[in-house]
């Protein structure tokens, strides 16, 4: 299913780049399904920007696109164009993700220098932002109730209990691997900021549209409760 929605979207690509010099000025819309046609366009114009790299040879794509549609004989067959496609885009999202990985390392390098950060062996790097009253610490397989707010190493917010105004619940054996350890070392009350290392975070792996492979993660963390199981 994934490899026809993407061949759908690099055909709705390539007729969007051969139509651009010919396009009309104004779109007249005369029915519902001129509508519906124009809002899909919409959609597939978003999903191209957000799942396809955007050096592709425009050129070369819409030539085996006229081909396909003409039935003239093609470089590769249709299994082999997906394996090209995929070995390609893999090697563009590798490249990406290494490049967020130096920018976290370059980043937790440098804030490993300020007063008050503490690095763990593992690589994850806290500092105490407010001492609450608790005196028991969550173990592993502990259920907490927190409240929390994610950003990227550029601030930009991925996610935030804060923000929503309702306490997240979940046991500490379920989440990403810095959130697993550095809750060990808070108590009730407490309020800390981890830097999270993507080898304890995500990976090379996606986590929702702004957590790309590779990412350093920032979470402002106060633990409300040690919740019983």
């Amino acid at each position: 299913m994934k490899k026809i929605v993407l061949l759908f979207i690099l055909v709705a690509t390539s007729l969007s780049l051969s139509a651009q010099k010919n396009r009309p000025s104004r779109i007249v819309l005369e029915n519902a399904r001129d509508s519906a046609s124009y809002a899909y366009g919409i959609v597939l114009g978003n999903s191209i920007k957000r799942q396809l790299s955007d050096d592709l040879n425009s050129e070369v794509l819409i030539a085996a696109l006229r081909s396909s549609l003409g039935g003239d004989s093609m470089l590769f067959t249709p299994e082999a164009s997906n394996k090209v496609f995929s070995d390609y885009n893999r090697a563009v999202q590798a490249k990406a993700s290494e490049r967020l990985r130096l920018e976290g390392q370059k980043f937790l390098a440098e804030n490993k220098k300020r007063p008050g950060v503490t690095t763990t062996e593992s690589g994850l790097q806290y500092e105490v932002l407010k001492q609450g009253t608790g005196t028991v610490a969550p173990k592993e397989t502990d259920k907490v109730e927190v409240h929390y707010h994610g950003t990227l190493v550029n601030g930009d917010v991925f996610d935030s209990s804060v923000d929503r105004g309702q306490p997240a619940t979940f046991s500490l054996n379920q989440v990403i691997k810095g959130w697993t350890e550095g809750l060990q070392y808070m108590h009730e009350g407490d309020k800390f900021r981890f830097f999270i290392p993507a080898e304890l975070a995500y990976g090379d792996r996606s986590a929702g549209p702004k957590i790309k492979p590779g990412s350093t993660l920032i979470f402002e963390v106060e633990l409300i409760k040690i919740l019983a199981d």
